[in-house]
């Protein structure tokens, strides 16, 4: 696969030829089967595209027109002002295009005897790829690449992929805005709870951002949920860096390292670390399967779990049942047979009502 540099490149020599106004159906369908085979191509595209109708102004100085407007396509050599019999620029060697681009051009250049006006447009057009190459160079720097919002409805579970090959699989009643740049992976949490398989890219690690506090990875597997407040963070793969936000101007604060088998819930109060076996800790993602695991759990926060999945929720109408531990693995889906194992094991008695199952003491 290209590096960015080099589809920055590509798509800047694509703009040049574009303009030069010899622009042929088969030329459209050779930049469109560019641009089909990869995302990155098609975002560089954009953004240099975007950038070059931005330099109006330039490009209108460089051919010699009024700088209150853009020239149209074919009045670029077309001499306005200025000493109109000065010897046209030798012709700056042109950008490395795509190998069946080169061929289609050295094709039609072939007998064909050139001009001055050619010539300077020669000139002008890879003076303006350069220009582009530069602005998108240090866009990348500064600004996104890629910026994307995702969520999940009540009772949906989704993978998405992600354009620098990480993947995030968000839970029930999620959602999480992806921001990709040149120096940084970014992913905030907004809502609810997502797995995330990151590729390996030292130069730019992957952060997820949640209720004041940051994860960051460089390549591992981890998962990040919101609650109440706090942040919970398992880690089924590598380490997780976790620390408060920054602030300008503000402390230092305490990190903490997640090795694998990691859980960890970071509140107002500080941070609390369980450290598991990797199954152990894989069994609070089990969700991702349609399960939902319990190991002497009090049944409010069972309840509480099995309400993230269903819109029909489950009531705690006696608070003494609250505290009842329940434990097992129950699929997140079946609300009724989750019910009914409670019914056979305690005394709990269930009744259905407005939509909801409302649990007493039997």
């Amino acid at each position: 696969m290209a590096s960015s540099r080099e589809i920055e490149c590509t798509a800047a020599a694509w703009l040049a030829r574009r303009d030069a106004g010899h622009w042929s159906e088969r030329d459209q369908a050779q930049l469109d089967a560019w641009l089909d085979v990869a995302t990155a191509h098609r975002v560089a595209f954009i953004r240099l595209d975007a950038s070059w109708q931005h330099s109006g102004r330039l490009k209108a100085l460089g051919a010699g027109l009024r700088a209150d407007g853009v020239p149209a396509r074919d009045s670029w050599t077309s001499p306005q002002s200025g000493n109109v019999d000065a010897p046209a620029p030798a012709p700056a060697p042109a950008p490395a295009l795509p190998t069946s681009i080169a061929r289609h051009s050295h094709r039609h250049a072939a007998g064909r005897r050139r001009t001055p006006s050619r010539t300077l447009f020669g000139g002008l057009a890879i003076a303006a790829s350069m220009i582009l190459v530069t602005l998108a160079l240090g866009w990348r720097h500064y600004t996104a690449v890629e910026q994307a919002s995702y969520r999940t409805a009540i009772g949906e579970v989704q993978e998405v992929p992600l354009v620098d090959g990480s993947s995030a699989t968000l839970s029930s009643d999620s959602q999480i805005l992806v921001t990709l740049s040149r120096g940084e992976r970014h992913v905030d949490l907004q809502r609810g709870e997502a797995f995330f398989v990151v590729a390996k890219d030292p130069s730019r690690p992957f952060v997820v951002s949640a209720n004041g506090r940051r994860a960051t990875a460089v390549g591992t597997r981890f998962a990040v949920r919101r609650e109440d407040g706090a942040v919970r963070v398992v880690v089924t793969e590598g380490v997780v860096r976790l620390e408060p936000e920054s602030h300008p101007g503000g402390s230092r604060q305490p990190t903490t390292l997640l090795p694998a088998g990691s859980v960890a819930l970071a509140g107002d109060s500080g941070v609390v670390v369980h450290s598991e076996s990797v199954l152990q800790a894989r069994e609070y993602l089990s969700w991702r399967n349609g399960f939902l695991s319990f190991h002497d759990t009090p049944l409010a926060s069972a309840v509480a779990e099995f309400n993230r999945y269903n819109t029909r929720k489950i009531v705690i109408g006696d608070t003494a049942i609250g505290s009842i531990r329940v434990g097992g693995n129950f699929r997140w889906a079946n609300t009724d047979a989750f019910v009914r194992l409670l019914k056979q094991g305690f005394p709990i008695r269930a009744e259905r009502a407005h939509g909801e199952i409302v649990l007493y003491r039997r």
